[in-house]
């Protein structure tokens, strides 16, 4: 994977985008990478992944307008299907992904970072959907999930103005969660999975998908949801060890292996 570095630190994954000398734009051989490093996660050691790009630059400057510049209608609509297929396979990964976005987050790369979970930044992160003046809509999920995270108006207003926003005005219209000055984004990045990945596994993945497929439902459909999942986490080890502690005031031990017995 030359474009992806990965590392695991404890039960940290943190996945690199290395391409800094492009500010880490996108392209078909970047997202293969992307996918690729995903799918070798060890899910059973891994409770965690972190999300960045190479330098202090650029997250991801958006994809490779070189390589788009000469498509075709079905080559544009391919590229559009392979960036939409792995950002919704990141969105849909069993394990929360933190997106440390470490300035610019530019087209791809804001939708990159839509596709993770939790999205904290750098002081010098700049946010944007600047495809319009290129004359293209986002292709890779942009239009969708930037409603569903800053509202309608809002979304709309970036989409068509294709203006750039700073990381304060990120975090004021809820599209971060955080700004930390650029020395210390990825140990705040590195400390935040480390507290989820304290936390009951079974439990945190089950998290992720009640919110990912209740909001895609009515709220009568999305309790049904959560009920079964909630469910489903007893009589698992982590429930019976993590009820028990609290009783007994003791430190649970969250089983390393993610099944429900």
């Amino acid at each position: 994977m030359s474009f992806v570095k990965s590392e695991q630190q404890g039960a940290v994954a943190v996945l690199t985008i290395d391409r800094p000398k492009a500010l880490n734009a996108l392209n078909p051989e970047v997202l293969a990478d992307l996918k690729a490093a995903f799918e070798a996660i060890d899910q059973n050691a891994v409770r965690c992944v972190v999300l960045t790009g190479e330098g202090e630059k650029s997250f991801v400057a958006g994809a490779d307008i070189g390589s788009m510049s000469t498509m075709t209608k079905a080559e544009g609509e391919a590229f559009g299907k392979l960036g939409n297929d792995i950002f919704l396979m990141i969105e849909s990964f069993p394990l929360p992904v933190i997106a440390a976005v470490n300035g610019f987050a530019l087209g791809g790369g804001c939708e990159l970072a839509m596709s993770c979970d939790i999205r904290i930044c750098s002081d010098n992160a700049v946010f944007g959907q600047p495809e319009v003046g290129l004359g293209i809509t986002p292709g890779f999920g942009g239009t969708q999930r930037l409603a569903r995270l800053v509202g309608m108006g809002m979304a709309k207003q970036m989409l068509y103005t294709a203006r750039n926003i700073d990381a304060a005005e990120a975090l004021r219209i809820g599209l971060v969660n955080a700004v930390h000055p650029q020395a210390d984004l990825m140990e705040a990045a590195l400390k935040m999975a480390g507290g989820i990945a304290k936390n009951a596994p079974i439990a945190v993945r089950a998290c992720k998908k009640a919110v990912n497929e209740g909001v895609q439902v009515s709220i009568d459909k999305g309790v049904e949801i959560e009920e079964k999942l909630f469910g489903n986490c007893f009589e698992t080890h982590d429930q019976v060890e993590g009820m028990a502690c609290f009783l007994s005031r003791e430190k649970p031990k969250p089983k390393a292996v993610f099944t429900n017995n």
